[in-house]
């Protein structure tokens, strides 16, 4: 099916009240479609092609933002009219919007009362990982979130955080207890005998340390295990 002539024009020939940019202004960006809001990222198109147009074309490819954020660099270089610039700032504004979702879970989230309530704040980074990555939940005696730290960075299979390391950021912050959390890239959140192991020797450290080790929590796809919902701690 052919396109209307519209879309086959630069934007700026375009209707003004066509145009993404004055459409955002004039009615809100909640008011634009997916294409319209990465069009307006993009800046320009390609010849024959408006920016709303490859817009269109990279959602085809990617379907959501999510997919945008942790595909290989390589998949993007497939598309005609994207350079590195324009890629860059693609994944930017997406890694903006996330850092504003997990800001305000935090708010929302100021006091812990569930796995869940970690869940909500971690998931949306945590999902998309290639590879294993630790972080470390401070909180003080009303449970309330002092800090999230990233501990340490493995590989794909296997990340060994330092208890050691723990222990003295939660004395640094004066943290009365922490959870961990850590990702499994598979998305499968079943436990290793390896994160059965570390969470047995956290557990120890804890006590002796006298700081309260509440839950161990992995993260998969849209899913996770807590050792404590599970009855493991």
């Amino acid at each position: 099916m052919n396109q209307p002539s519209k879309f086959r024009n630069p934007i700026c020939q375009w209707p003004t009240e066509d145009r993404p940019r004055e459409k955002l202004a004039k009615y809100g960006e909640h008011r634009l479609s997916n294409s319209e809001l990465l069009a307006i990222l993009l800046r320009t198109g390609t010849r024959g092609r408006s920016a709303v147009d490859l817009a269109r074309q990279i959602l085809e490819k990617f379907k959501t933002f999510r997919n945008m954020s942790h595909t290989d660099i390589r998949a993007w270089q497939e598309l005609k009219g994207l350079g590195a610039a324009k890629i860059a700032e693609i994944k930017a504004a997406i890694e903006i919007g996330r850092r504003f979702r997990e800001e305000e879970t935090r708010e929302i989230s100021a006091q812990i009362k569930s796995s869940q309530d970690i869940v909500d704040i971690l998931m949306p980074r945590m999902r998309d990982l290639k590879i294993e990555v630790f972080k470390v939940v401070f909180l003080d005696s009303q449970n309330r979130l002092i800090d999230i730290v990233e501990s340490s960075t493995g590989t794909i299979d296997y990340t060994s955080p330092i208890i050691r390391e723990i222990f003295h950021k939660a004395l640094q912050l004066f943290a009365t207890s922490i959870i961990c959390a850590h990702n499994h890239p598979s998305g499968i959140v079943t436990p290793s005998p390896e994160d059965m192991a570390f969470t047995r020797r956290l557990q120890d450290a804890a006590k002796i340390i006298q700081i309260k080790f509440l839950d161990h929590i992995i993260i998969g796809d849209n899913q996770y295990y807590s050792f404590m919902d599970k009855g493991k701690m």
